[in-house]
């Protein structure tokens, strides 16, 4: 029988209410970057945990930390689906408001670092799509789909909120889905043809109007990543962090640390380090697929490291890429944020639980069996 208690959690529906609002306020961005830090305290804890049950022969669970990555980290405050969603909720809904004023490059409402501080509506708005996001990952936990929850709900939270404030849910393209060429060649939506040097031209009688997102002069496309979208490139990070992602989870026993360590870096991109790349989506489906390729009940560290790496990289390629898929057919002619590592995160921990049940990996690690 599915168990939907924690649907009707009172307490749990509060703290994902004032998660929700608490990423609104400061900004989806850094409570993702909150989140990170949490994961490796929590994964830094339990490992400590680990090490000290073995030498002294003691329960590990009785030494372990308060269950800070589950409970907290992945939890009804700062869990993705919650304070993230909510953020990416919250710009979506004050762009609409004419709320925003920012430089950033692109429509208002993608403006995931944009902190609302103390704004009763926002907040408000926050808050309940912080619910949305508690009760979609539980949804999905009671029914054990076979993909990350958290990952599903933030997808899932980033369709709802285009639904709900009125936005279209896949934009409209210009050129094709997968075209990224007006970028590249610096075109505006109101901008004339023929004039591709990224100006206006000023032969023509009146200029665009400001749209509600409070930009002039938008780009007819707005890749999600402009220092990362090109395919053999995206394939190529792909390879290196998904190396990166499976050496991690083999050497330190943990699936999830490189998770927080992808999250956390992304505070160098939050403050203007325009080149900085993004890889959770990467290292943690490779550390996932890792861990599904030990043997049932054996650990991590006992698989030869050329197959940890061969796997991470394999993993690492195919979800570099399915997130630019999706960004080129979901974010870039859309108006709003809505998440291309989380949608990679779900199509990787699917592909581990598909593996799973067709026999190529043992089991499917944390990710729920097909």
């Amino acid at each position: 029988m599915v168990d939907l208690s924690a649907l009707w959690n009172v307490g749990m529906l509060v703290a994902a209410f004032a998660g929700g609002a608490f990423g609104a306020s400061i900004g989806a961005q850094p409570a993702f970057i909150f989140t990170g830090f949490l994961v490796i305290a929590g994964e830094a804890g339990n490992l400590a945990a680990e090490a000290a049950a073995g030498a002294m022969n003691a329960d590990p669970a009785q030494l372990s930390a308060l269950g800070l990555t589950g409970s907290i980290a992945f939890g009804p405050v700062f869990g993705p689906h919650i304070s993230f969603a909510a953020g990416a909720a919250a710009s979506a809904y004050a762009a609409q408001k004419g709320y925003m004023e920012t430089d950033f490059d692109y429509f208002a409402a993608k403006d995931i670092n944009y902190a609302f501080g103390t704004k009763p509506d926002v907040l408000a708005v926050g808050g309940l799509f912080g619910v949305a996001g508690y009760g979609l990952a539980q949804l999905m936990t009671a029914f054990a789909a076979p993909w990350g929850p958290v990952a599903m709900a933030v997808v899932l939270s980033g369709v709802l909120h285009r639904v709900v404030f009125g936005y279209d849910v896949a934009g409209r393209p210009a050129e094709g889905w997968l075209n990224m060429k007006p970028f590249e060649d610096d075109r505006f939506r109101d901008q004339p043809q023929g004039v591709t040097d990224g100006g206006w031209d000023e032969t023509v009688e009146s200029e665009p109007e400001t749209d509600r997102g409070g930009r002039l002069n938008r780009f007819l496309v707005e890749p999600w990543l402009p220092q990362q979208y090109q395919w053999t490139r995206v394939a190529f990070l792909g390879a290196v962090a998904g190396i990166l992602g499976a050496y991690t989870g083999y050497a330190s026993g943990s699936v999830y640390l490189v998770f927080g360590i992808s999250a956390v870096s992304l505070i160098f991109l939050s403050i203007g380090l325009e080149e900085f790349p993004v890889t959770h989506h990467i290292t943690f489906p490779a550390s996932t697929a890792v861990f599904a390729l030990a043997p049932e009940g054996a650990s991590v560290g006992s698989l030869p490291l050329t197959q940890v790496v061969v796997v991470g990289a394999v993993f690492g390629v195919i979800c570099a890429l399915f997130g630019e898929l999706f960004q080129r057919v979901f974010y870039a002619h859309g108006d709003t944020h809505l998440d291309p590592p989380a949608a990679a995160i779900v199509f990787g921990t699917f592909l581990v639980a598909a593996l799973s049940a067709v026999g190529v990996f043992p089991h499917s690690s944390w990710v729920p069996p097909l």
